[in-house]
């Protein structure tokens, strides 16, 4: 296969990478985002190098499929913006269909041809259906669908949401995971009937045997794979088999003797013998000894000799080669950023990358902004980012160990889990967990979506872009104090693009592959599920999920802590409860969770009568703490969420943008004040960041956002441009607090050890109430109100974010104000006179 694109050589790639964590001069700081002439970084600090040619594809593609003949190439591209098929042909590498569906209409990963070519099948998500093209000269003809019950038959509602597909040997029936639904359905293609049945937990890849009778369908929310018999009228489940956790993509050998299970997060393929469907090998992808999970492998494919299975690992941008005789890993071959898919065509390798080169700034017309409409899907974090097909020739021996070293030095393999960043802090921050330390307590509060411009672009210093600044000394005054008189973090990200993932990043250091595939379905009114902040072992990215997240560690630890608002439900009565019961022990049922009807500070807005506000978060926090002072027994953690700085947009009556700012900002710079003239001062560290950053637009890239560091040991005022991450802040309160990585991010991310002095200054800060007119309201008549009073703002993160940012850029820039000029590119364009190598034969 020929790709028409420019190429990133192995040379190129390997002169340019970049050093990370502070262990090599530099002119400037490494950022995130697609870097002219050379590599991209993603915003963990992970180096991406493609191997092989790449072509630009749609908004996050997850699945592909391969044409009987091998002359045409299938895409899913299943984003946030709008979805798509592509038709690629494979002798030329050239896009020659695009088949958009802008949402409510929806695809999901799952793809498959009927023996003869002549039809493809597409999962349709959200829409519930599995749709049917015609496959000729022309390209796809959409030729009807197949609808999926959407209840059962004692009438309750189902959402079957389908992913994988497979068609049987003799293309009479179409097998289909039903992944919300917990089933399976069976499909006559000729009549159209459809009969289902339960099978797993989130079930997403489906196989067949050989003859086509039995069918094998993994459970990404469980660990097993189910065995259905679909040779009769009637699907029957038989029996499931106990595999790695959260298993997804899964495979049969050509001559349907073995399956191989890619399990998403215990970084596993597991071996399974068909005839006695018993796993006989399990290999693991951990890329170093004793490494925490985050591989996350999610595509398989099998040389033509089948003496070689291609593991794509979407957590490390690789393909691992796996000699399938001995189970050993060979080698590892780059990718661009999260590779979803795998297919091989003959001595090539095609490979699907869901990120692409990663996102860059977001700053052109149509940015996100809380004031204003915002229309521009390549500007909004959720779908900016293109994804790509790199086109890799099969490596042989001496390239693939190249290729090993490259991954390894991008991905930081060679190092393990040692601390990154030198010795600045260290006599404060243990190097190894049980070291001693002065700081004995920690408060993590977790903000919801701005960008480091939106507050700190105009703060006079730091690398900020003043005419991006929404939120300046009369709403955020506490927030640019305290970034001014502690440490200004220029040069931090957030490690998701959205909530769904953000907030599973934040107390878990990863997000894993059901998360990241299932989000842009329920950001984009698509019918998906909210994945994350549940009990939903689907959700949980860990090997273990009842050991996932930071407050498993701190209970498996000993640790005290107390939860406020993090992962909680409302109950009818005003109160809180999390679903998760180690944390629903340690949780104040009196401190609101989301709700933007409930202020965070005492004496700004008035809470909306009807919502059972039981008090102001900082007003329920200060109490708790008060008498924690009292009785000198402190929480050693505790997880403090303050979140209306996300607004309302414009909507009717609701405060404006600046007023919810302002609202939380005088909560953040209250909590300071209260912990820094208490005897607990000496011996605290405050961390403050948000869950992501989608709401804004930042001239640097997307990602970064805002990060306090506030303590009497770093009370330094001085700007620290280190490349740091959400994961660098999880990993320094680890370090503190004695704790082992939870992944292999948290494990790799250097820690914020340039945040701290070893000499304390023990002057308290005293909080600022912003001058903001807090009885301020969106009149019915604000930039863009009807579009903000459509959004669905009950639960954090369900609004159209492409229409609610831009709303807010109007109302504090006001209604016809000019846009910055766009920044963003993926692929960087070639120099002058540069040669354009599309007709490369590679």
């Amino acid at each position: 296969m020929r790709c028409r694109h420019r190429s990133i050589t192995a040379a190129a790639v390997l002169a340019a990478t970049l050093t990370i964590g502070g262990t090599a001069a530099a002119a400037t700081p490494p950022q995130p985002g697609p870097a002219p002439g050379g590599p991209t970084l993603t915003p963990i600090g992970f180096t991406v190098t493609p191997a092989g040619q790449q072509t630009d594809l749609g908004d996050l593609p997850l699945g592909e499929a391969l044409s009987p003949d091998g002359s045409h190439l299938v895409i899913s591209n299943d984003g946030q913006g709008v979805q798509s098929l592509q038709l690629i042909d494979t002798s030329t590498g050239d896009v020659t269909q695009t088949v958009d569906y802008p949402d409510p209409a929806a695809l999901y990963t799952g793809l498959a041809f009927s023996p003869d070519g002549h039809t493809l099948y597409a999962s349709g998500g959200g829409n519930n259906l599995v749709r049917s093209y015609g496959v000729g000269d022309h390209g796809l003809v959409a030729n009807g669908s197949f609808a999926l019950p959407t209840s059962t038959p004692k009438g309750a509602k189902v959402n079957p949401f389908p992913a994988g597909i497979a068609v049987t040997p003799d293309g009479a029936r179409l097998v289909v995971a039903d992944q919300q639904a917990d089933a399976v359905s069976v499909i006559d293609v000729g009549t159209g009937a459809v009969h289902t049945i339960a099978a797993g937990h989130r079930p997403y890849g489906v196989a067949l045997s050989k003859d086509g009778r039995t069918a094998y369908v993994t459970s990404q929310g469980g660990n097993d794979v189910a065995v259905v018999d679909v040779s009769g009228a009637m699907p029957v489940a038989q029996r499931s088999i106990k595999v790695g956790t959260h298993p997804n993509k899964i495979i049969t050998s050509a001559d349907g003797s073995t399956l191989y299970v890619a399990n998403g997060d215990s970084d596993e393929v597991s071996v399974i013998d068909t005839a006695s469907d018993k796993v006989t090998r399990t290999i693991s992808l951990a890329p170093y000894p004793d490494a925490p999970v985050g591989s996350n492998p999610d595509a398989l494919a099998l040389s033509q000799d089948g003496h070689t299975l291609y593991v794509a690992n979407a957590g490390n941008n690789d393909v691992a080669a796996v000699d399938t005789g001995t189970g050993a890993v060979n080698g590892l071959i780059p990718t661009g950023w999260y590779p979803t898919s795998i297919v091989m065509h003959g001595n090539q390798m095609l490979v699907t990358n869901a990120k692409g080169l990663g996102a860059g700034p977001n700053n052109g017309p149509g940015h996100p902004n809380p004031y204003s409409t915002f229309l521009a899907a390549d500007q909004y974090s959720g779908s900016m980012m293109v994804g790509t097909l790199s086109a890799i020739t099969t490596p042989d021996p001496a390239q693939l160990q190249t290729w090993t070293q490259q991954v390894r030095t991008n991905d930081g393999f060679a190092d393990g889990a040692a601390v990154r960043g030198g010795d600045q802090g260290m006599s404060i921050i243990p190097r190894h967990p049980g070291e001693q330390t002065p700081i004995k307590h920690v408060i993590f509060i977790v903000r919801e979506n701005r960008t480091y411009d939106q507050e700190f672009g105009n703060l006079g210093k730091g690398n900020g872009d003043p005419s991006l600044d929404l939120f300046g000394d009369e709403s955020a005054p506490n927030s640019r104090n305290l970034e001014k008189t502690f440490g200004d973090f220029d040069n931090f990200y957030a490690d998701a693009e959205v909530s769904a993932q953000g907030w599973n990043w934040t107390v878990a250091a990863n997000s894993n592959p059901y998360s990241e595939q299932v989000w842009p379905g329920n950001y984009s009114d698509r019918n998906a599920p909210y994945p994350s902040e549940s009990s939903d072992p689907a959700i949980a990215p860990n090997r273990d999920p009842a050991k996932a997240y930071i407050w498993d560690r701190l209970a498996e630890n000993h640790v005290s802590f107390r939860n406020y608002g993090y992962y909680v439900d409302t109950l009818k009565d005003g109160r809180s409860k999390a679903t998760d019961p180690v944390l629903a022990a340690h949780t104040d049922a009196n401190y609101r969770g989301w709700d933007l009807s409930c202020p965070d500070s005492p004496g700004t807005f008035k809470p909306v009568p009807s919502a059972h506000c039981l008090s102001p978060r900082y007003t329920e926090w200060k109490k708790e703490f008060d008498r924690y002072v009292a009785n000198d027994n402190l929480p050693t953690v505790e997880l403090l969420r303050l979140g209306n700085d996300h607004n309302a947009g414009t909507k009717t009556g609701s405060p404006t943008p600046r007023v919810y700012v302002a609202d939380n900002d005088w909560a953040v710079g209250q909590v300071v004040d209260a912990v820094s003239h208490s005897k607990y001062w000496g011996s605290t560290a405050i961390f403050v960041t948000e869950d992501d950053a989608q709401d804004g637009p930042d001239h640097v890239d997307a990602h970064r956002t805002v990060a306090e560091v506030i303590s009497p040991y770093s009370q330094t005022g001085k700007v620290d441009s280190t490349f740091y991450s959400t994961a660098s802040m999880l990993r320094t309160m680890e370090l503190i607090l004695g704790l082992q990585p939870l992944t292999q991010f948290d494990a790799y991310a250097t820690p914020m050890l340039a945040a701290f002095t070893s000499t304390p200054n023990l002057t308290p800060y005293t909080a600022v109430k912003p001058r903001q007119n807090m009885k301020e309201t969106n009149p019915a008549n604000a930039p863009d109100a009807a579009t903000s009073n459509a959004q669905p703002l009950t639960k954090e993160d369900q609004i159209d974010e492409q229409t609610f940012n831009e709303a807010i850029w109007h109302s504090v820039k006001g209604a016809d104000s000019v846009m910055p000029a766009p920044q963003h590119h993926v692929f960087p364009a070639p120099p002058p006179g540069a040669k354009d190598d599309d007709d490369d034969d590679n």
